[in-house]
Parts: C-alpha cells; structure tokens; sequence
C-alpha cells in the first residue's frame, strides 16, 4: 500500500468492487406523472446491499441503441413476502433515446443492470430533515426519509437508522402534472410541501424560497440537515439559503447535502464522463472529481457552481 503522501489523487473511497450485475426483467413500468415511469425489477443482491442516494446503471438488453447505460438513482427497496429485500423501484423521466425505450418496454422485457454505485447519504443523526427536490430530484429522497424515521434499514450490513426526529419534504415542479410519488412521501409519514412554477399545485413560488422561509421558521439550535437534488441552478440556490441560515461559526446548525445529476457513461470511474468541481485544501482550490465514485452526494461547501 501506497504512503497517504504517496496516494493516487484518482483515489476514491466508493469504487464498484461490490457492484453486482444482473440479468433480469421488466416487472413493472407504470405511467406515475407526466412522462414519469416507475420501473420494477427483481435484484435481490442489489436490493439487499444498496443505501439512501446510490444509484444503479440500466440497459436494455439485447441492443446497441442506445449503446451505453443510464444511470438511475433506486427509488425504492420492495421487500418479498419474507422481508427480504428482493425488487428495487426506479422513477426516470421520459427524455432521451434511452428513457423513451425504456418506457416503451413491457413486462418480461430483458434488462441489464449493475450497481449498488456510488457513496449515498450518510446517515448521521440531526432534529431536522428537510428534503429540498425539484424536477425528477425525488428520487433518491424516500429511502432516506424512510431510513430517518425508522420505518426502514438499509445496506449489507444494515445500517443505523431513526436518525432524525423530522422529516419533510419541499418538492417543486413547473407545473401539477410533473409532480409524481407525492403519495408514497405522505405515506412514509412526512410533512410534504408542494410548489409549482404555474401555481397549479401547492404554492406558487420556487423550492429554494420555500426551504428560505422554512428555515426561519424553525427553533434556534435545532441541527438541520437539508437533502437535496435536482436542476443544478435549483441546488446552488438551496446551498446559498443554507449557508446564510447556518449562522454558526464552530458547529454548523444546517448542513447541506447535494446529490450530483452529471451525466455518467459508466458509473464505475472509468470514462470521466462525470466529472464536477470540488473544492480541495482552501477555498481557491479545486479538482476534478468523478460523481460515480467520489459522489454523487457531496457537502454543498464543497462545490465550485
């Protein structure tokens, strides 16, 4: 082994050595919004390992075109009859030439899949857990709200979970019909707050001023944790409003945890595709780092926008 001064800078701690791949099928792929399918799939090695923000690649078996995966964040564990963790539910967003074959696919169509991928949301415990999404950026937040309430475990071996005594969720859309899962979150218990750029569901206003408000809302001291995922103008915003309201100056009482959406061609650290601006040894400092393997979730200090 290397000397940590000697150490590759192309080191990463969430390389796929435990990545499994897997042949199955389409069990389901269900209309849930516009142009928002959920898909089912028997992955029961996948299932059992995987944790809150990693991520999965999917192809369509049997065809060059598209010839390279997609990767998509797992939505959901479905446990079998025995409460073994055995499907794993992924939403995706109709777009592109992979999504509109996907959801073109019936049940029993031929899949490739690999992953668990990437690091996932730690799950240090705080009062608070605000879930700040736009878009399609919901979903790698119910498994975490799942695991933070307690309702739900994770990973091989399992991890700790009833980490924070509330969760909520600010979700935000351009318009009512692309919001989609808002019954699974109020299912799984959370305060759900909706917004839409139209007004045609919840508020009419943007996440980022939503989770504002929010925050100046809530009791002084109280440990805040706000998640969030989806356009990346949307999430630098969400930092900004964190980093004002963490008026802290020893330990931090709101943090912020972005979970990256760069395109990935790979998802195991090979191609590079992914890259994103981290900051490195002071505030002037950056580098390069891969999301599929150093990501996707980082600090939001951490990130050049």
């Amino acid at each position: 082994m290397p000397s940590e001064s000697h150490a590759s800078k192309l080191h990463a701690a969430h390389y796929a050595d435990r990545m499994k791949q897997i042949h199955t099928t389409v069990e389901q792929n269900e209309l849930v919004g516009e142009n928002t399918f959920r898909l089912r799939i028997a992955a029961k090695p996948i299932a059992a390992m995987v944790v809150p923000g990693q991520f999965v690649m999917i192809r369509l078996a049997g065809t060059n075109a598209p010839l390279i995966g997609r990767a998509l964040a797992v939505y959901d564990v479905v446990r079998d009859a025995n409460g073994e963790p055995t499907w794993i539910d992924l939403v995706y967003l109709r777009k592109g030439v992979m999504t509109r074959a996907l959801s073109a696919s019936a049940l029993g169509t031929a899949i490739t899949v690999w992953g668990p991928l990437g690091n996932g949301f730690n799950n240090e415990s705080c009062d608070r857990l605000i879930m700040a999404v736009g878009g399609i950026g919901q979903t790698p937040m119910l498994t975490l709200g799942r695991e933070a309430v307690g309702t739900e475990t994770y990973g091989d071996p399992a991890r700790a979970n009833r980490w924070s005594e509330n969760v909520e969720l600010i979700y935000g859309a351009r318009r009512k019909s692309l919001l989609a899962g808002v019954d699974d979150f109020r299912s799984a218990g959370f305060d759900v707050t909706l917004c839409t750029d139209d007004g045609s569901e919840g508020v009419k206003e943007l996440v980022p001023n939503v989770l504002a408000a929010r925050l100046a809302e809530l009791p002084a001291g109280e440990r805040v944790r706000v998640a969030t995922c989806g356009p990346e103008i949307m999430m630098e915003k969400v930092a900004e409003v964190c980093k004002a309201a963490d008026q802290s100056e020893s330990e931090p009482s709101v943090t912020c945890d972005v979970s990256m959406e760069t395109p990935m061609a790979c998802g195991i650290g090979i191609c590079f595709s992914c890259v994103a601006k981290i900051r490195q040894d002071g505030p002037e400092q950056w580098d390069y780092k891969r999301t599929c393997v150093e990501g996707p979730i980082f600090n939001a200090k951490d990130i050049c926008w």
